[in-house]
C-alpha cells in the first residue's frame, strides 16, 4: 500500500463501499473541519481498471465533503489517499465496514447487506466476527435477517418493527410472514409483537429442542431453526409431545428393568417437592418420579417414596398404593 495525492476528478465511490448506492450520507458534521483544514486522514482507494482512476473503498463522506468545499471555493485540491491492491472485493468491503462501524454505526439491515456480500465473497461468520470485533452470535443474528421478506426488513430499517419482534419473525415461514404483514396492514387487526409473536408462531407454546429426550436426528417432525440460537424450536407441539411421551415410556421401561419398584409420571406442570417425600434406595422399594415442565423439560427424581409410605414401611406395614403419586394431605387442625 502506498500514499499519494489524487485529484477529485480521478476518484469515484467503489461499489464495495458500504454506503455505495445509498442516499448521500450526512456530511454536515465534518464540513466545518474540512473547510478549515482540508482532508487530513487519507481515503482508502484502489485502482479502478487503470492506473489513472481510483475507486474509494473507505472515506466516501470525506470525499463528498471535499467535493462540496471545491464547489464552494472553486478550487479542487488533490486528496491524500492510501492505495490498495486491486481485485480483493472482500478486503475492500471489510475496510469500508471497519471505518463506518467505527465512525457511525449503520443499522442492522445495512450491516446484513454488507455481511451478506462478505459471505458471498467467501468469508465465514467466524471470520467476520474476528474482523469486526463482534461476537459470532451477533454476526449470526444480523445474517438471520436474510430469512425475512424484504418488506419486513425495510419496516425494521425504518424502526417500525421492534428488534424482539424481528428476531421472532426470522423463525416464521414465508407464509406466516405474509400473514403477519396482512395483520400489520389491517388497522382493525391486533398485531402479535414481542414474545406474544413467538406464541402466535408456534400455536401458543414454543418448545426448545434442547429439552428433547429423543434423538433429533431421527425425529420426523418439523423443527424451526434460525441463526440466533444454538437450539431450534419444535414447529408442531403435538408431534413433539408424542415423541417426548414415547421417550419417557422408554426410560420408564429401562428403570423397571433396572430394578426400580415403579416409575411415576406426575401430571404436566406439577412440581416435585422433595420435602414431601422420603429418600428411599432402590433396594428398599424406592421409586422414580418424573416431572414434565410446561416448557417440555423432563426431570427424573430417583429413589423416593412418600413420607406416609416410608413411615408404613418403617413400621413393617405394606406401602399404601394410593399415596405413591402425591403425599397424603394433613387434615386441618380444629
Amino acid at each position: 500500500m502506498k500514499l499519494d495525492h489524487i485529484a477529485l476528478d480521478r476518484l469515484s465511490i467503489s461499489p464495495a463501499n458500504m454506503r455505495s448506492g445509498k442516499k448521500p450520507p450526512d456530511i454536515s458534521g465534518i464540513l466545518p473541519s474540512i473547510r478549515a483544514r482540508g482532508i487530513i486522514m487519507p481515503l482508502l482507494v484502489r485502482p479502478n481498471g487503470s492506473d489513472t482512476t481510483f475507486e474509494i473503498v473507505a472515506g466516501s463522506r470525506r470525499f463528498l465533503a471535499a467535493q462540496t468545499v471545491a464547489t464552494e471555493s472553486g478550487v479542487a485540491e488533490p486528496l491524500p489517499c492510501a492505495i490498495m491492491e486491486a481485485g480483493d472485493d472482500a478486503a475492500a468491503l471489510e475496510a469500508s465496514l471497519i471505518e463506518n462501524l467505527a465512525r457511525l454505526a449503520p443499522d442492522e439491515v445495512t450491516q446484513w447487506e454488507s455481511f451478506t456480500r462478505l459471505v458471498k465473497e467467501g468469508r465465514t461468520p467466524d471470520e467476520i466476527s474476528v474482523t469486526f470485533g463482534m461476537p459470532e452470535l451477533t454476526v449470526k443474528r444480523i445474517l438471520a435477517l436474510g430469512n425475512l421478506l424484504p418488506r419486513i426488513r425495510q419496516l425494521y430499517r425504518a424502526e417500525e418493527i421492534d428488534a424482539t419482534s424481528v428476531r421472532h419473525l426470522t423463525l416464521a415461514t414465508k407464509a406466516q410472514q405474509k400473514t403477519w404483514l396482512a395483520l400489520y396492514d389491517d388497522p382493525q387487526s391486533s398485531i402479535p409483537k414481542g414474545h406474544q409473536l413467538k406464541a402466535w408462531l408456534f400455536g401458543g407454546a414454543s418448545i426448545s429442542t434442547s429439552v428433547a429426550l429423543f434423538d433429533l436426528e431421527t425425529y420426523q417432525g418439523r423443527i424451526v431453526k434460525d441463526l440466533f440460537e444454538k437450539d431450534g424450536y419444535f414447529g408442531d407441539l403435538r408431534e413433539f409431545e408424542d415423541a417426548q411421551r414415547a421417550a419417557i415410556e422408554e426410560r420408564k421401561s429401562a428403570y423397571i428393568a433396572d430394578g426400580w419398584s415403579d416409575v411415576v409420571v406426575l401430571p404436566d406442570g406439577q412440581y416435585f417437592h422433595r420435602y414431601e417425600f422420603a429418600a428411599t434406595p432402590k433396594r428398599k422399594g424406592g421409586r422414580v418420579y418424573v416431572t414434565i415442565a410446561h416448557n417440555g423439560e423432563v426431570a427424573f427424581h430417583e429413589g423416593y417414596l412418600t413420607e406416609r409410605e416410608a413411615k408404613r414401611i418403617a413400621k413393617g406395614e405394606a406401602p399404601d398404593a394410593q399415596s405413591k403419586a402425591r403425599p397424603a394431605q394433613k387434615s386441618p387442625q380444629p
